[in-house]
């Protein structure tokens, strides 16, 4: 590792990935740790475990790296990501288990171990004439083995003088421990027969037959459920990355002394000219040298209609050549890619998000210290007052064990994880806590056009033909020669033709007339589909009432091609990217939820004002690249809104990850999902309202979860001080806490969906395999 490293000579950054960090508190500590160093500026995201840090001429990531150290953490600097087919297969192999395993195995052993630890003190008729011993062997390992990394980072945290939840769970856990092996040994719980009854009368004893080890074990195994849920959200941070580089061609065909040699894409360098064949994807930036073609640019533009590309155009890496043979000179390789720049855009646009600390965290800063302060003063005043050492450390063991954050540690993951799989059920897929709380401050939602409020897919809209033509007869004409072209449009005229008219003729003599459109034999016609240049080559020329459809069509931004067989110009077949039929009735949804609908596009801007009025938009933001929906993005949370994004392409991914919240349809891209906060598996825009009213409830469940269980801590805490609170008064308490945190987050099973149709559970319907699996994450 290289821990030298320069910063950025262009930027002044230095990036550092961050271990060790177990909670949002730790964050926000290693982050103060490094603005100390004078001029340094570091952001540090909890999430990515990066952190962002500006710094002087001078600074070098050594410094860096000792300071983060010194407060307890390790750093590095990271090495840059893999190419696309540069060892994505091992790190596929290689990764899942890496940090998560070991927190699953600990996870395991815990419920197994605990699950009769609990039974045995909560249910009399378990306890036979030695199962507190029993109860002992199985707590054991509970304690030290899974509960190992609580007390190696309270550890950690003692010795920088702080305190977190980690602090809380591991004093807790090892005095209910600790005291129980007094009891065992020392008093008198370990004699056979001894019961471990419910006695709630509010009266002081010296504690010495009572143990704690249901306590202990339940606390670490609550626990423990709830960051393995979190861990395994956090290892999707880097994902959007990956998919993002996957894009890319694996391979190229370059020409090289006048052969073609297929090569791996890394090896291609600027001025390579290589080849490109219809449904390919276009290897990397370049310009075209030969041949004419659609070039299919939606994933990176979010252009529904393929742009035209001939010699001397330029066309941009992982693109998808939809026509004709093309040959391209390289003129950008590598990380000067714009695939690879859109990959840093959305890297920093993840790296730059606001820091969300869980509700629990941002109290347990001050909690924590009081309740360790607070049994340190029990423990001495019953000394004081001459009660005895054993009723002293009884009361001071009852303050720590009623403040032991078993209801905390399930305030968060039993909400989540209901919330979540009704999510699920409903084609609404939440990837952590920290999403639930970017919902309830959302004032604005930026709608992505193409895929999101449209179909995304060009579909006849429109025949108009000259006087005297049968529209239908026009459409089989013009359908059955298009059927026989690979252009998207031309698919799109088909398949229009084919759904009205019926099956489609065969096609004779067929050419492709490469910009400008097509000609053949249809049943004895002489048929041509294109541009009214190509009529008019052919001395068809449109009649006044065809130029009229015509520019009426490119009005409204729709795409519209004449038809033309028998000597004449004879139709105009107009076809466009549909709105979709609940869009309208999602953005009054969203209306109704307190938000101000944006719509965002890179099509221009009629195209844009129509769909937006079929929609009843009014702010419309069109002809932006996907650099633009990022400032687009970043200028309204300069206006002081909250923005939420919903997009379905790769052009989105950096605005979905700038935005305060972002939703991804899942019949999108892979990338587009993983930069989101919240995927839509349903194509329809209408689950966007549902996403945002079931994240809002979930998090008021988690925020009533949070105060039902401190509210339990802040009565019961007095009554352990005292003394007076008995033992099997504090365990009872703290069942009942736990049930009801349960029971209130199992009430958002209830959730109902507002579309009509909503899909009964993930995987239904149209929703691509990658939608599945996102499900299954």
């Amino acid at each position: 590792m290289s821990t030298g490293a320069v910063p950025d000579a262009a930027s002044g950054q230095i990036e550092l990935a961050i271990g060790g960090m177990t909670c949002a508190s730790c964050a926000a500590r290693v982050e103060k740790r490094l603005n100390k160093i004078e001029g340094v500026t570091a952001t540090v995201n909890y999430a990515t475990e990066k952190a962002r840090v500006q710094v002087p001429e001078g600074v070098t990531a050594d410094e860096l790296i000792a300071s983060v150290e010194k407060a307890g953490y390790t750093a590095e600097v990271p090495p840059p990501p893999e190419p696309a087919g540069g060892g994505g297969q091992s790190a596929e192999s290689g990764e899942p288990d890496d940090g998560l395993g070991p927190l699953r195995q600990r996870l395991v052993t815990s419920v197994v171990l605990a699950v009769p630890v609990i039974a045995m003190a909560m249910v009399p008729a378990l306890q036979f004439e030695y199962w507190q011993w029993l109860s002992l062997t199985l707590a054991a390992p509970v304690v030290t083995y899974a509960g190992w990394p609580f007390h190696k980072a309270a550890w950690t945290n003692l010795r920088h003088g702080a305190a977190t939840m980690d602090t809380l769970v591991s004093v807790g856990t090892l005095a209910a421990f600790g005291w129980s092996l007094w009891a065992l040994f020392l008093g008198t719980a370990g004699e056979p027969g001894v019961k471990h009854g419910f006695d709630f009368s509010m009266t002081r004893s010296d504690g010495s037959m009572n143990i704690y080890l249901e306590a202990a074990s339940g606390v670490i195994a609550f626990i423990l459920a709830g960051r393995y849920f979190e861990a395994r959200s956090k290892r999707r941070a880097g994902a959007a990355l990956k998919a993002l580089l996957e894009l890319g061609a694996k391979e190229v065909s370059v020409v090289r002394n006048g052969r073609e040699e297929r090569v791996p894409v890394d090896l291609l360098a600027v001025d390579d000219v290589f080849v490109v064949r219809p449904g390919e994807k276009i290897a990397t930036d370049g310009v075209v040298e030969e041949g004419s073609s659609a070039v299919d640019a939606s994933l990176l533009t979010g252009e529904s209609v393929p742009v035209e590309v001939g010699p001397g155009d330029t066309v941009v890496g992982a693109t998808v050549n939809a026509g004709g043979r093309l040959l391209v000179r390289a003129t950008r390789v590598g990380a000067d890619t714009q695939l690879a720049q859109m990959a840093r855009l959305v890297e920093d646009a993840q790296t730059g998000k606001a820091q969300v600390q869980r509700l629990a965290d941002r109290i347990s800063g001050v909690f924590v210290p009081i309740v360790i302060a607070l049994a340190v003063a029990t423990l001495g005043f019953w000394i004081g007052a001459g009660a005895g050492l054993a009723a002293a450390f009884t009361a001071a063991v009852a303050v720590l064990i009623i403040a032991c954050p078993c209801a905390l540690g399930l305030a968060t993951p039993t909400a989540l994880m209901v919330g979540t799989g009704r999510g699920a059920q409903l084609g609404i897929l939440i990837k952590g806590p920290e999403v639930l709380e970017s919902t309830r401050a959302i004032d604005t939602v930026v709608l992505d056009k193409t895929g999101t409020v449209t179909t995304g897919r060009m579909a006849l809209v429109d025949v108009v033909t000259a006087e005297g033509v049968d529209a239908d007869e026009a459409l089989r004409l013009a359908g059955a020669l298009e059927n026989a072209s690979e252009h998207p449009i031309a698919q799109a005229v088909a398949r229009g033709a084919a759904e009205r008219v019926g099956p489609l003729a065969e096609v004779e003599d067929f050419a492709n007339v490469e910009g400008l459109g097509v000609q053949g034999m249809v049943d004895g016609h002489g048929v041509l589909v294109g541009r009214p240049r190509l009529l008019a080559e052919w001395s068809q020329h449109l009649p006044a009432e065809l130029e009229r459809a015509m520019a009426d069509a490119q009005a409204l931004g729709r795409t519209a091609v004449a038809v033309g067989w028998d000597g004449a110009a004879r139709a105009v077949v107009t076809v466009a990217d549909q709105v979709k039929p609940t869009s309208a009735e999602a953005i009054a949804r969203l209306r109704e939820l307190g938000l101000r609908p944006v719509l965002l596009t890179g099509d221009n801007e009629a195209v844009a004002r129509t769909v937006a009025d079929a929609v009843g938009i009014e702010e419309v933001v069109a002809e932006v690249l996907p650099q633009d929906k990022v400032e687009t993005v970043k200028r309204l949370q300069g206006e002081g809104r909250t923005v939420a994004m919903v997009g379905d392409g790769v052009n989105d991914a950096a605005a979905l990850a700038q935005a305060d919240l972002g939703l991804a349809m899942g019949t999108g891209t892979d990338v587009a999902i993983e930069a989101s906060d919240l995927t839509l598996v349903r194509g329809d825009l209408r689950a966007a309202a549902d996403a945002i009213r079931l994240s809002r409830r979930t998090l008021r469940t988690i925020k009533g979860n949070l105060f039902w269980a401190f509210a339990y801590n802040v009565a019961a805490l007095p009554l352990a001080a005292c003394g007076l609170l008995n033992p099997m008064i504090a365990g009872a308490a703290m069942a009942f806490s736990s049930v009801f945190v349960v029971s209130n987050s199992l009430r958002l099973k209830g959730f109902k969906s507002l579309a009509a149709d909503a899909a009964p559970a993930v995987g239904s319907g149209p929703a691509p395999a990658r939608a599945e699996k996102a499900a299954a994450r």
